[in-house]
């Protein structure tokens, strides 16, 4: 956690605006999916493990007014109150489909059974039971023994019963969520964070959902939610009615991107690109498209530098195999390799879209600074930090030496290109939450075009996806237009502007005082 504080500076040199922070609960392993309890930050963040643990086993779980406040807990409410005094908001992640086995309600329940006052919490199988010859035994998320499931019914995660005075799940839930959007719950909620992401959220039932916003929002009116939910547009419909979430983790964004800006297996033309793009807007109301959480990667995915390394494998959009296929464990000759200047480029022209296409775009950390990896674990491996020499990465993820060590640095002339993306976003209201129109798609010549304006705002995109240099001419409004990337100056006349782009490259052109429409 302290490291995190100490790292602020770094991202408010970058530009981003929120950061979006994987489970921090208490939770045994590295991946904190398991969690030990929803209401405590791991002790091992904190200063004090061993005094952190003392506090913990003097509460009563069920009853919140116990609940007390850890060191490493305070370390969060630290980074939560430096993030805010630089203008940055804070997103936790909500695992509230399942717990660990090592949470206080798996341990009572696997030790007290029928007696447990937890017993209707969990989702169990079976008992210990001689007579019956049964041992106890919980469901666990899609059969993973380690994720026992919170018990649920039509209306999704249950309340307790008598024995827990209605307390169940549910109210634990909504109590944790309070503690941690109004820490001190004085009504006020700047002292605590400002959204939440919501793991597997489609596997909990959408009652649930619409209870629990309304909670979130009678505390935080302005709170950012949004939802793993990894299906097609009209799958995630149903969630994003705005009695829900927000968003979702936009992975329908990142396979039309990587689809037509990398190519490779499932690779689409620009028109084919220009129609998956329409059917991502249109497939919600308005306002949605502008709140999706546009990413490239995530620690379910490889890093992005390896999608384009290894683009001729699978199509990124069938997930289902794509997932499993791209682990080291199940495809031992997965490129882990360093990207080549070429590859490197293709990054910088997928960056360059997310940051000037409809929505709130998300970096996976450490894209910024050139990390590669195939899916987790490698994907999750620790910052590659500029004050840090690195040693050559020598082995292959199975041990293996590498024919040819690959040199591990932070790449400063990437997160130079990303910091003037996200500079060039900030500065141009058209690009966080302007209009969307295309204005080329060029097949043969892999080339796109598209106009961003709101208020006197505008801005255009044109993108070479192809490996040729190319000349495009596009209808703008008459008037004088810079790169904002290259500083290069153009003039419309007449509303027609001619433009060269180099190859795997784009331009993003700013409009230079008034322009006028072609009449």
């Amino acid at each position: 956690m302290q490291g995190i504080i100490d790292s602020l500076d770094y991202l408010t040199d970058l530009g981003v605006g929120a950061l979006y922070l994987n489970p921090i609960f208490d939770a045994p392993s590295a991946h904190k999916y398991d969690g030990a309890t929803y209401h405590h930050v791991d002790v091992h963040f904190g200063p004090d493990p061993d005094g952190d643990r003392r506090l913990i086993a003097g509460e009563t779980p069920h009853e919140p007014a116990t609940w007390l406040w850890t060191a490493a807990d305070r370390l969060a409410l630290r980074l939560i109150d430096e993030a805010h005094r630089r203008g940055l908001r804070i997103i936790f992640d909500g695992v509230w489909n399942h717990m660990g086995r090592g949470s206080w309600v798996f341990q009572d329940v696997a030790a007290r059974q029928r007696q447990s006052p937890y017993h209707d919490w969990l989702k169990v199988n079976s008992w210990d039971d001689a007579d019956a010859g049964t041992t106890f035994d919980c469901r666990g998320w899609l059969g993973t023994w380690e994720l026992p499931e919170l018990r649920q019914d039509d209306n999704g995660i249950v309340s307790g019963g008598d024995a827990t005075g209605g307390f169940g799940p549910r109210e634990y839930i909504f109590a944790a969520t309070r503690r941690w959007m109004d820490p001190d719950g004085d009504g006020d909620p700047r002292d605590g964070i400002d959204g939440w992401r919501l793991d597997v959220a489609y596997c909990i039932r959408h009652p649930f959902w619409r209870a629990w916003r309304r909670h979130v929002r009678a505390i935080n009116p302005q709170a950012y939610l949004v939802a793993e939910i990894v299906g097609t547009p009209e799958a995630e419909q149903s969630y994003l009615r705005g009695d829900e979430f927000d968003a979702t983790m936009n992975y329908n964004f990142a396979f039309a991107a990587v689809e037509f800006l990398v190519g490779g297996a499932g690779a689409t033309t620009a028109t084919e690109f220009d129609a998956r793009l329409r059917r991502l807007r249109e497939a919600h109301p308005a306002e949605v498209a502008h709140g999706m959480q546009n990413l490239l990667d995530s620690h379910d995915s490889p890093r992005i530098a390896s999608t384009i390394i290894n683009r001729d494998l699978w199509p990124y959009r069938d997930w289902e195999q794509f997932h499993p296929r791209t682990k080291v464990e199940h495809t031992p000759t997965y490129e882990t390799r360093q990207p080549t200047p070429t590859e490197r480029r293709r990054q910088q022209l997928l960056a360059l879209f997310q940051m000037t296409y409809v929505g709130a775009p998300m970096i996976y950390y450490g894209d910024e600074a050139g990390m590669w990896g195939a899916n987790d674990p490698c994907c999750r491996k620790p910052m590659v930090w500029p004050e840090v020499t690195h040693a050559p990465e020598a082995t292959l993820p199975d041990g293996r030496p590498r024919p040819h060590p690959d040199e591990v640095a932070f790449d400063h002339d990437l997160f130079d290109f990303y910091r003037m993306l996200i500079a060039i976003r900030k500065a141009s209201p058209a690009l966080r939450r302007g209009d969307y129109r295309t204005l080329l798609a060029d097949d043969d010549r892999r080339l796109f075009a598209f106009a961003r304006t709101a208020e006197e705002d505008a801005a255009v995109v044109a993108l070479n996806a192809g490996d040729l240099m190319e000349v495009v001419e596009l209808d703008v409004p008459a008037g004088t237009w810079t790169d904002a990337l290259s500083g290069e100056q153009y003039v419309a006349a007449n509303g027609r502007l001619s433009l060269t782009i180099a190859p795997f490259w784009g331009i993003v052109l700013r409009p230079i005082g008034e322009l006028t429409q072609r009449r």
